[in-house]
């Protein structure tokens, strides 16, 4: 009898895999992918796009705009991608509550379709206004999505691989970044007369989200939970579980439904008034401004001058850039596959502990250029060692740090402050970065050098670890650090369970 049951098991074991599978790909290719392709993809028309803002201003009033304006216009066409994100980052715990996780991914896309509205038709409009709004609504969308695309996919992962699915955040983003270099390419989509296509294509990655995404489960978690639709639960739960025993978990999403009743969420800024709280919300401060001020986007900005030094012929830049950025795409598929083996701190601290290493050696390169003809040699492959180093470490680790040290009834609000501190640093360093290399010289990089050694500091002295810990050992373990020193601390009585998306 169990031959004879064996073999219909295996292609049911195949589809619950091939679901999960389908459901990460369809919620990455509208989240973390986009992040990453919008972030590149501005690169290759910098030029182009500054040309068309001086022959635009040019036109309307017959002189040509300054050149110190036409920067100020490019940085903020740059900058306006990461203050919506911050929007974005405020307005997808609400959306997540309102819609759930997956209408919410699906809605999200409403602002990719007018940016790329807004993009393919600017030249032909003469309006370098529509491509700052376009930017500023493709930033909303990332910031929507790169908050949700976690909670879905953490609710709808099973335990024994929620440590991987969360990290494929890093490996989507690694991913949209590549696509971006080769879609910007000089021979595809990264000339004179093709950049409008080339900002309005982040369309594909909406319209494939819109083709998949509706054919795949909503959070099971979020249909009991929040909609109280049991049977909806369970066939989600069949989807994605295939032919599993079903009875514990959805036991155990019964038990949180019973508990969570007369209960609320806590509020963003109630985060920091809980003494409760103070491990945690610290150390998603300092681990995520961390991650944003490392200098690794800024390492980008300064790739191709260094490739340039290093006697790579200017039109095979770009392709020594797209090196670059294969090399940050395998690392974050490695970083996914060892994660929960070496565990978060080991990752983390490696990664800071590198950064600061080849950021170094990368300033003293940068001192030595024209001194010695090998200096350029070092200091591209500085460049990719330290973008390795970042996307082993801080990249992957620290995306997953609100779901693991919050519990549930803090965890939406840590999205949403992780979320907003994320877009307001890289704001500010898009912002600053000019400045601070002209200010700097080649000692640019020392501010980044001392935040990597202050993350790798925190790291190695508050942050507990949480390798196969479960929710509640997690919550213990920072119960007893937040009140080692008060003797009056409050008793520990168990995690708190509530809805996990109500604000």
């Amino acid at each position: 009898m169990e031959n004879e049951q064996e073999p219909p098991l295996r292609p049911r074991t195949q589809i619950q895999c091939r679901v999960l599978l389908l459901t990460i790909c369809a919620a990455g290719i509208g989240g973390t992918f986009q992040f990453g392709y919008n972030l590149s993809i501005i690169s290759a028309p910098t030029l182009h796009i500054q040309e068309f803002t001086n022959q635009t201003w040019q036109a309307r009033t017959g002189q040509p705009l300054p050149d110190r304006l036409v920067l100020l216009v490019w940085s903020l066409i740059v900058s306006l991608y990461p203050l919506g994100g911050l929007f974005g980052a405020l307005l997808a715990g609400p959306l997540a509550v309102m819609l759930g996780r997956k209408k919410s991914l699906l809605v999200n896309n409403i602002f990719v379709v007018a940016a790329a509205i807004l993009f393919g038709f600017s030249h032909r409009a003469g309006s370098f206004e529509m491509i700052m709004l376009g930017r500023l609504l493709m930033g909303v969308s990332a910031g929507v999505s790169m908050n949700i695309q976690p909670m879905y996919l953490g609710e709808s992962a099973p335990k024994e691989f929620r440590g991987a699915v969360a990290m494929t955040s890093a490996t989507f983003a690694a991913l949209g970044i590549v696509m971006g270099q080769v879609v910007g390419l000089r021979e595809l989509l990264g000339g004179p007369q093709a950049w409008p296509l080339l900002l309005a294509s982040c369309l594909v990655p909406g319209v494939l989200q819109l083709a998949s995404l509706p054919l795949l489960p909503e959070s099971p978690r979020y249909l009991l939970i929040d909609r109280g639709d049991t049977e909806g639960c369970l066939k989600a739960l069949q989807r994605l579980r295939g032919t599993e025993d079903l009875a514990q978990e959805l036991a155990e999403l019964e038990e949180e439904c019973t508990a969570c009743q007369g209960l609320r969420a806590h509020r963003p800024w109630e985060l920091f008034q809980d003494g409760t709280l103070r491990r945690q919300v610290m150390s998603l401060v300092v681990l995520s401004a961390a991650m944003e001020l490392c200098g690794n986007d800024s390492m980008y900005a300064y790739a191709s001058s260094v490739f340039r030094e290093a006697g790579v012929p200017q039109e095979k830049v770009q392709y020594a850039i797209i090196g670059t950025g294969c090399c940050e795409l395998f690392t974050a598929f490695v970083s996914c596959m060892i994660i929960e083996r070496v565990g978060r701190r080991v990752l983390l601290i490696g990664g800071y502990c590198l950064m600061t290493c080849w950021g170094s050696i990368f300033t003293v390169a940068l001192g030595l250029q024209g001194s010695f003809p090998w200096t350029p040699y070092l200091a591209m492959a500085c460049i990719f060692a330290f973008i390795l180093s970042f996307v082993i470490g801080p990249a992957g680790v620290t995306g997953i740090l609100a779901t693991e040290l919050f519990d549930q009834m803090a965890r939406p609000a840590a999205y949403m402050v992780s979320g907003a501190l994320m877009w307001t640093m890289l704001f500010l360093v898009g912002l600053g970065f000019p400045f601070i290399m002209e200010g700097l010289s080649y000692f640019l990089y020392l501010p980044f050098l001392v935040v990597c050694v202050c993350g790798a500091i925190y790291t190695g002295f508050f942050l507990p670890e949480t390798k196969g810990k479960t929710f509640q050992e997690i919550s213990e373990e920072l119960h007893r650090l937040n009140f080692s020193r008060s003797s009056q601390g409050p008793a520990w009585r168990g995690p708190e369970v509530i809805q996990s998306t109500e604000l």
